[in-house]
């Protein structure tokens, strides 16, 4: 007679998760998706294991900061070169790439060890509503954190497609 004892494989299985960056504050955002990223929201977590999710981000270009951050954040890179020390301002980051914003402030939430390049692969960003073939994948919009009644895996559903299905479906309703 067998058992399973200890942690399925079941258990282990990758969560596709869709967050809406619309009007969310950058340091909270980031918070909740280094969790998901590590696997912290799961009740098998082991800090040694790779055990989290995949995060879908969408609308990255319209994040906000609280404060003054817009106008004191700066973003440095450097070529290890004497004098190779580049600094970009918050505002022009959030033109040229307002993915990498969220990318580096993710990367600074999670632990620094072997696994953080690993955790940050599952991390896919997108400045606008659109995610392509990926939104496929999305199993859970942290919206309302549930599945919508007529889901279909073959289709994205984003906030942004959620409300324009809404609209449609009043419009049906309404026209005689």
């Amino acid at each position: 007679m067998s058992q399973a004892v200890g942690n399925t494989a079941l258990a282990y299985a990758r969560v596709w998760h869709h967050v809406d960056a619309s009007d969310r504050v950058l340091g909270k955002l980031a918070e909740r998706i280094a969790l998901v990223l590590m696997g912290k929201h799961k009740p098998i977590y082991d800090p040694s294991v790779d055990c989290g999710d995949y995060v879908v981000v969408t609308n990255s270009k319209k994040v906000k900061v609280t404060g003054r951050k817009s106008e004191q954040l700066l973003f440095r890179k450097h070529s290890m070169y004497p004098g190779g020390l580049k600094e970009t301002p918050y505002k022009d980051m959030m033109e040229i790439h307002p993915d990498e914003i969220i990318r580096q402030a993710v990367s600074g939430m999670l632990p620094k060890n072997k696994l953080r390049e690993r955790r940050l692969e599952r991390l896919k960003i997108f400045p606008a509503h659109r995610m392509g073939i990926i939104g496929g994948n999305i199993m859970r919009s942290w919206d309302d954190g549930t599945l919508p009644p007529d889901f279909n895996p073959s289709t994205p559903t984003t906030s942004e497609t959620l409300k324009l299905l809404g609209n449609q479906s009043e419009k049906f309703k309404s026209s005689p």
